[in-house]
């Protein structure tokens, strides 16, 4: 392993204190769901998902695997406009305990192997310790209450006569990604509430209530198998960008906020945040329990995930172990299938309008655009 040194809690709250994050470089090296859950001010998150560390065995990394989609830290890390990088996990206290096959090791090879020869060090004792000792340097995100306590709210709120996808209000994916219901897209107060400046209305008669007031974007797609939602992922993706790219904030809704827009939003981390469907599922089900995309958008979503983690090599990805359908063996079955008399199809819940449907997986047909 490369040269590694090592900075204790107390140098880097100096550091970033006199400094910010103008010459020094905070990279965290924990998972995506770590990460948004909370992360040292500044940082950037830097991933190895696990096609990627398939690809990393004889070879390093390179600066776009680790930091894909963060092209200006890359480029300021190619031109030696960092003074420090400082890589930091969830507690590895020493750089003695670096295992070979962590995501420290491997972003630090990246940059040895990219980068202009900016000094790297370790944060001894991770993000845990650095919280616990400066949590006013760190970003927490809201309190997102546990899918059983979640679950629990609803059914003591069924009475009340609201739907549950209508109860509460838009919930926060990213800073600038928001997903939730037609209702929540009816209310002016809410909109302004969280600061929306646009909405991607995924539906084909959901209408668009305040066209001169904010800026509308409509995926015209009905919920069920025979829609090729798919067909809209890059332009939505390229929608959101926009209101990303402008300081703005975009609510994605359909009907219910469960199945269309949920899609929608979950090829946006997908595409964006290079993750894999399962960590990208469980990321959007933390904030809003009842999302459920029908069993062909559900098809859809895997067959984008190849195509966004797997591109260089089709055969490698097919024989991938799916996060939805496991490993392709008879013994892997029982495991990742619902048990009987289960409304769910995967592990995770999706819609299935009639079960006739299941024999035309989009994991087996591509539908044309």
């Amino acid at each position: 392993m490369e040269e590694l040194r090592e900075m204790d809690c107390t140098m880097l709250k100096r550091l970033l204190k006199e400094d910010g994050a103008n010459k020094c470089l905070l990279l965290d090296c924990r998972s995506f769901l770590a990460f948004n859950a909370g992360h040292i001010r500044g940082a950037v998150n830097a991933r190895c998902n696990t096609i990627v560390r398939r690809r990393a065995k004889g070879s390093a990394l390179s600066l776009d695997q680790v930091l894909a989609g963060d092209e200006e830290v890359r480029l300021r890390l190619r031109s030696g406009m960092y003074s420090a990088v400082v890589l930091y996990d969830e507690r590895t206290p020493d750089t003695d305990t670096v295992k070979e096959d962590s995501t420290v090791n491997l972003v630090l090879n990246a940059l040895y192997r990219d980068s202009q020869g900016t000094r790297t060090y370790l944060l001894k004792g991770g993000y845990d310790r650095f919280f616990t000792e400066y949590p006013e340097f760190c970003i927490k995100t809201k309190s997102i209450p546990s899918l059983s306590s979640q679950s629990s709210m609803d059914s003591s709120c069924s009475s009340c006569g609201t739907p549950h996808n209508d109860q509460g209000g838009p919930v926060e994916i990213l800073p600038f990604l928001y997903l939730g219901s037609a209702l929540h897209a009816s209310k002016k107060e809410v909109l302004d509430a969280i600061g929306i400046s646009a909405l991607l209305n995924v539906s084909a008669d959901c209408p668009n209530h305040f066209e001169g007031a904010y800026q509308y974007k409509c995926i015209p797609v009905e919920d069920n198998h025979k829609e090729d939602i798919s067909c809209w992922f890059l332009e939505a993706i390229e929608f959101i960008d926009s209101i990303r790219d402008s300081s703005g904030r975009v609510l994605v809704h359909c009907q219910a906020g469960i199945s269309r827009s949920a899609t929608i939003c979950l090829a946006y981390l997908m595409k964006r945040k290079r993750v894999r469907l399962d960590e990208a599922f469980e990321f959007v089900r933390r904030r809003r329990s009842i999302i459920s995309p029908n069993f062909s958008f559900m098809g859809q979503l895997l067959q984008f995930e190849s195509q966004v983690l797997a591109t260089s090599c089709a055969a490698e990805a097919a024989a991938t172990a799916s996060p939805l359908l496991g490993p392709k063996s008879t013994t892997a079955t029982a495991s990742v299938t619902a048990p009987p008399n289960s409304p769910f199809i995967f592990n995770f819940p999706v819609s299935v309008v009639n079960p006739v449907y299941l024999h035309h997986s989009p994991l087996t047909t591509s539908p044309g655009c």
